[in-house]
């Protein structure tokens, strides 16, 4: 694992001295809330600053800043022009976004790359109707990896899930959590090891990149899974439309022939790095530490899982948006890619 962090990182650190190679006229701030080492931070910004330096020949660049709000303040911080570009997860905003819950559902097949870029698409073509991005330019759709259970205790079967205190991230992990009976804590991502450590939860759902890069590793060691994972999370990467305006016409351009589904795309590989990383955690012990859903509970899920996808098709219903073409097109464009 430690291998894998170090190449990452390193990667990371190529990219940003390539950027010191150009001197920009416009350097746009990013605000970001993950830690430093987090695959966003330390793999997609640079990636990201890098491709805007290259595309607009030097004239743009761009910078991290830590801190300017937490997670759930994320939108606002660039709606407001705090910071010109962030990343948000639209279930710390509950009833807020609703239309970004069709990437969430459980039942899709494939990596977050293929999600990602299928997200982007819909997105374009169906959910950007909802106007839940207004006042915000939307750069790029993402969504991390299946939505596996970790533990500090192992848990064999979806019957132990019942009663257990579970962080969950909102949006259909909340539902997902309902379903299998879990009482649910929200909180934001960068806060779940100290909710764990300190016993307020017995476990959480997120992707299997959490153990690395939140450290899940050293206070929830165990995870069970069903196939395909219990859901994905869907994010968002945004600008303030003021600073986008602002842009000339051949500085816009250049954004624009990086933004959309190639980072999307970009986005999603970065996802599937940083489950491989946090995989790497299990390398030595995973027939201990890794569970897998039983027939019996696979079957359990199905039926669990419909009501589920079922209760998200109307919700988006009702937002205007024809829900299930949307679940058809994303299905389809996962398997295409």
């Amino acid at each position: 694992m430690k291998h894998l962090i170090k190449k990452a990182i390193a990667t990371a650190t190529l990219a940003l001295s390539a950027s010191g190679a150009f001197a920009a006229d416009t350097v746009l701030t990013i605000s970001s809330w993950a830690p430093p080492g987090h695959g966003m931070n330390a793999i997609l910004w640079p990636e990201f600053t890098k491709m805007l330096e290259e595309a607009s020949e030097g004239r743009m660049s761009a910078e991290i800043k830590y801190g300017l709000a937490p997670p759930p303040a994320q939108f606002d911080v660039v709606l407001d022009g705090a910071a010109d570009i962030t990343w948000i997860f639209h279930g710390y905003n509950p009833g807020r976004f609703v239309a970004s819950k069709m990437i969430e559902i459980p039942g899709y097949d494939g990596n977050a790359e293929a999600a990602s870029v299928a997200y982007w698409k819909a997105y374009e073509k169906y959910l950007a109707a909802a106007n839940e991005h207004d006042g915000v330019k939307v750069l790029a759709m993402m969504t991390h990896g299946p939505g596996i259970l970790q533990s500090e205790a192992k848990v064999t079967s979806l019957d132990q899930i019942s009663g257990m205190k579970l962080r969950l991230g909102g949006g259909v992990s909340g539902d997902v959590g309902a379903a299998l009976g879990a009482t649910g804590i929200r909180v934001p991502a960068p806060k779940v090891y100290e909710t764990l450590a300190s016993k307020s939860a017995d476990g959480v759902m997120m992707p299997m990149e959490g153990r690395a890069g939140f450290k899940l590793f050293e206070v929830a060691p165990h995870v069970f899974t069903v196939s395909g994972g219990f859901y994905r999370g869907s994010f968002a990467i945004l600008m303030n439309q003021d600073t986008y305006d602002g842009l000339s016409d051949e500085n816009r351009s250049a954004l624009d022939s990086i933004a959309g589904a190639t980072l999307s795309r970009v986005a999603g590989q970065m996802w599937d790095t940083i489950d491989d990383i946090g995989a790497a955690t299990m390398a030595d012990n995973k027939s201990e530490l890794f569970t897998e859903a039983s027939a019996q509970d696979a079957a359990t899920w199905e039926a669990l899982k419909g009501p589920i996808i079922e209760g998200v098709l109307a919700e988006v219903s009702e937002k205007g948006i024809d829900a299930k073409a949307v679940q058809v097109f994303i299905a389809a464009e996962m398997a295409n890619n």
